[in-house]
């Protein structure tokens, strides 16, 4: 027996943080088990930092950016007390507003879930940081899938379907954590923009952009009542450039935030006070107190940024946060927050289908996985097989055809695939060919589908769709998800690809039945659920008609 287990024995039913961790310090009744400097003050309220590497959540201790905390605890090896376990017992405290999280590794998917949707249910937003995002998946990559859906897809494509931000850095956690504390679990969509430059909007409308902000137009109505202060000389548009006619007006000033904000869910108020130590930031107090006002009149979030995170000091933010504003620092930092507040709820009851531990599998024959496809109401081209081409029959099947030669991962690669034939007459052998599937070809297809489902050591198992074909990988353009889905949620994943526009009758191309991709996913889907020797199951690719889809080319592998 190893020295954790060992301690783990020893502990008996005591709860045990670590081994391998530094502890945790309660702010909130002035409680502490740290070995080292901390950066918090005693708090009535504020979110839990949680993390599985002590030195991470010791350096968001140590923040400046005027986030309240509560508790911050370590997890380390999680021998006894693991993730979930522990941040349950944080958000019992109704004193805990938010939690944010640093994962190195979620030791139980289907717990983890759960504690979202607890989350949720008392109003709390939960973040993490999900380190690990670039290693090699630990599953051989013998196809497109297993490629495409490793490193980080999974996890986030989990994090996101049990409704939990995920952000990318410290500073990101801390920002969404504010928006969190401040404003509760999620922000609306329909954001807008104000500030006194044009450079400002401008970037602004950059910056945003990668991150699928959008800042929809300004109504009639609130044109009008901007343009009654503002005149004719500014744009009114969204972001909006008000210019500093009105600069140092406190009434003009809040009547022109108050308007904007109030067709919007949230506005971004940019404004980069003057450092107090060479300058007078005097001069500012008028546009600070109209954010303030606009929120209180509006009742929608009012969110100042400071374009440059030195720009707004720790002070100001606290100031703010006690009126019930909150203050992002850095703009970059501060759109990437918003966009993690926008996270919408997991569907209530989804959980991960339980994880397998990896085993020996075998591939099956392109002739063997049409079958199982086939019966499970996939539809599928008509074929023939045979161990030879001279023993092949083709009475029944109509030209033209596709020779394959069975027993290749991937089949294009090896040259085992001939497209187009009227007969086989004159057709060589494939060397190393198992056998020979002769099909009939697929005609009228529109797009080229990749759908693929494999099992996740700590997932369960995952769904992975894209443009497909022999350049899925070079593509990339890829969406996964983790299962049970619907539907309804494969085809609204779909919608995220970069070239769903080529799916979708861009510039008068005909519409892919991607409806039907989503009816085939989820068959597959239930067939992998139902069957736990299944390991592997890849359709790439689908051929996708205006009407239908077949499934063309099958790589499949099980116990």
């Amino acid at each position: 027996m190893g020295l954790q287990d060992r301690l783990a024995a020893a502990a008996g039913g005591m709860p045990i943080l670590g081994p391998n961790c530094y502890g945790v310090i309660n702010y909130l009744d002035g409680a502490l088990l740290w070995p080292d400097q901390h950066g918090g003050i005693r708090v009535d309220k504020g979110v839990a930092l949680v993390s599985q590497s002590s030195n991470i959540v010791i350096n968001l201790g140590m923040q400046q950016r005027g986030l309240p905390v509560a508790y911050v605890a370590c997890l380390g090896n999680a021998a006894v007390v693991g993730l979930a376990e522990l941040t349950g017992a944080l958000l019992d405290d109704r004193r805990v507003t938010a939690v944010g999280l640093y994962i190195e590794g979620i030791d139980d998917a289907p717990a983890f879930a759960a504690l979202a949707e607890k989350a949720r249910e008392l109003g709390k937003g939960v973040v993490a940081i999900k380190s690990g995002k670039t290693e090699l998946s630990r599953t051989a990559a013998a196809s497109h899938t297993a490629s495409l859906a490793g490193g980080g897809a999974a996890s986030s494509a989990y994090l996101r379907q049990i409704g939990v931000a995920e952000v990318n850095t410290p500073s990101e956690l801390v920002e969404t954590l504010k928006i969190f504390h401040v404003h509760g679990p999620q922000i609306g969509t329909r954001i807008c923009s104000l500030s006194c430059s044009g450079g400002e909007a401008g970037l602004v409308a950059d910056l945003a952009a990668p991150h699928g902000i959008d800042f929809p137009p300004v109504p009639q109505a609130t044109h009008d009542r901007l343009f009654a202060v503002l005149g004719e000389i500014p744009t009114i548009s969204n972001p909006l450039d008000y210019h500093t006619f009105i600069w140092g007006d406190g009434p003009k000033t809040t009547e022109v935030f108050s308007a904007m904000l109030e067709a919007y869910d949230a506005g971004l108020y940019v404004i980069d006070s003057p450092r107090a130590d060479r300058c007078d930031p005097s001069g500012y107090d008028p546009a600070f107190a109209a954010i303030v006002a606009a929120q209180k009149a509006t009742g929608k979030p009012a969110l100042p940024v400071a374009s440059m995170a030195e720009n707004f000091g720790e002070g100001r933010v606290q100031a703010m946060m006690q009126e019930g504003v909150c203050a992002l620092l850095g703009l970059e930092t501060a759109l990437a927050a918003v966009k993690a507040a926008q996270t919408p709820p997991g569907v209530p009851g989804w959980r991960p289908a339980a994880a397998l531990p990896k085993r020996d599998n075998r591939l099956l024959s392109e002739a063997e996985g049409k079958a199982l496809l086939a019966g499970a109401g996939v539809p599928v081209p008509k074929a023939t097989t045979a161990r030879t081409l001279e023993a092949l029959d083709l009475a029944g099947l109509s030209p033209p055809y596709a020779i394959k030669g069975l027993g290749f991962a991937h089949k294009t690669e090896a040259g085992a695939v001939r497209l187009g034939l009227t007969s086989l007459e004159g057709q060589a052998e494939m060397p190393g060919a198992t056998g020979y599937l002769v099909e009939e070809m697929v005609t009228g297809a529109v797009a080229e589908v990749l759908v693929g489902l494999r099992r996740d050591p700590v997932y369960g198992a995952t769904l992975t769709l894209g443009l497909g074909g022999v350049t899925a990988e070079l593509l990339a353009d890829t969406v996964t998800l983790v299962l049970p889905v619907t539907e309804a949620e494969v085809l609204k994943a779909a919608k995220g690809l970069r070239l769903w526009p080529l799916l979708d009758g861009y510039r008068g191309r005909t519409r892919a039945d991607m409806g039907a991709v989503a009816e085939i996913a989820v068959r597959l889907a239930k067939l992998m659920l139902d069957d736990e020797s299944l390991e592997e199951i890849e359709i790439n690719p689908t051929m996708v008609r205006e009407i239908g889809a077949v499934a063309v080319d099958a790589l499949i592998r099980r116990v």
